[in-house]
């Protein structure tokens, strides 16, 4: 390892400025195990600067739904469990999630079964006013009772509440008679869990993809993949302003068009009125793109392919500032990164080894200080791994 980290400061040294841009980097820091039989990490960062991680353990019996924080000397803290359940719908890309407001106010949620159909279930939330040590009785987020599809939230802090997206599939049970489509929809949540306001953000979505969630100067803005009469499934965005949705627009017209749902959700993150959305597409062919806004997200630059080959998507993305973004994603079996300025590629990296398949599920990252904490499960461990990089 030190004759190879020779050879690149070597190579970069006779290179220009220009080449050495380009350079990808491999990383060798030191990786951190989180609990045996771990999965589905989600990262998540407060107002304040805090870190946690959220996870699922599984056995034939139950479900344990977990989450941790991560410590100033880069360790993470004991395991608190926040709840349990075996009547639970486990899937690899509709992970459960926590947010917190400063720490002490927080909430999660799960999907639950609502009846014994493959895809029947609920988002469930339940919150804690004491940093996690107690959790509330969880209830149903949405209110419509039907036996359908709910899921693929996305949940942060909104001023003194909390603003969750998710596809809500109310009217594509057949319960009326008929099969109609996926709707994306958002609500205000209190801390305590009671819902403030409710919308119907988009009336027609892709079936299963994840959505994304960023809280702008505005207010917040969501991005999900659309789903037109013709099937064209493009990355778009809705945003609240003035305490009114603006009409969904595409970050841009990729023109991709699938029959079935291809389950890569996009991802957003937003400084001030600074937005950058990361997606995966395969118009014209397989591809990871890039875009910035500066004005809240009502126009995006061109995007910029931040891939390499052969990508997989499976997208995360955060603002360094704004001008500059960190993009992650997975190439064949591989965790990618890459730091965007300008919307040029001013560094690369390898960050590590994964799999295509389904259990090594979505990578993970949020950003410390000039560093950059990833997360991810590796299935021949059976565990999740989490590691820093140097920005």
């Amino acid at each position: 390892m030190k004759i190879h980290t020779l050879f690149l400061l070597l190579l970069i040294t006779a290179c220009s400025v220009k080449e050495s841009e380009q350079q990808s980097i491999e990383m060798d820091e030191d990786i951190i195990t989180v609990g045996n039989g771990s999965e589905l990490p989600y990262l998540f960062k407060d107002n304040s600067g805090g870190i946690y991680i959220s996870w699922v353990e599984e056995t034939d019996e139950k479900v344990e739904f977990n989450y941790a924080t991560f410590n100033e000397d880069g360790s993470w803290s004991e395991p608190i469990l926040i709840t349990k359940g075996n009547d639970w719908f486990i899937n690899w890309a509709d992970y459960p999630m926590i947010a917190t407001l400063k720490g002490e106010q927080m909430i999660a949620h799960y999907l639950s079964k609502s009846s014994e159909d493959t895809y029947s279930y609920d988002v469930s939330i339940l919150t804690s006013q004491n940093g996690g040590n107690d959790w509330s009785t969880p209830k149903v987020l949405h209110d419509d009772g039907k036996k359908a599809e709910h899921g693929f939230v996305s949940m942060l802090p909104y001023v003194d509440n909390f603003f969750i997206g998710w596809l809500d599939g109310r009217n594509t049970s057949m319960e009326e008679g008929h099969h109609g489509q996926m709707t994306l929809r958002g609500a205000i949540v209190t801390p305590k869990g009671e819902k403030l306001k409710e919308w119907e953000l988009d009336d027609r979505v892709c079936d299963c993809c994840q959505t994304g969630a960023a809280i702008t100067s505005n207010g917040p803005v969501i991005v999900y993949r659309n789903r037109s009469d013709e099937e064209i499934r493009d990355i778009y965005i809705t945003r609240l302003v003035n305490d009114k949705w603006t009409e969904p627009q595409a970050v841009y017209d990729d023109g991709w068009e699938i029959m079935g749902c291809p389950v890569n959700g996009p991802r957003v993150t937003a400084k001030g009125l600074n937005v950058a959305v990361a997606w995966y597409t395969a118009s014209p062919y397989a591809r990871v793109n890039l875009a910035f806004s500066n004005d809240g997200g009502g126009t995006f630059s061109q995007p910029i392919q931040v891939d390499e080959s052969e990508p997989l998507g499976r997208v995360d993305v955060a603002l360094i500032d704004e001008k500059s973004a960190f993009v992650t994603w997975m190439e064949v079996a591989e965790i990618k990164g890459a730091i965007v300025t300008n919307n040029k590629i001013v560094k690369r990296f390898s960050i590590a080894t994964s799999s295509s398949s389904r259990g090594s599920g979505f990578p993970q990252m949020e950003i410390i200080g000039n560093k950059v904490l990833v997360a991810w499960t590796d299935i021949e461990d059976n565990r999740i791994k989490t590691k820093l990089i140097e920005l």
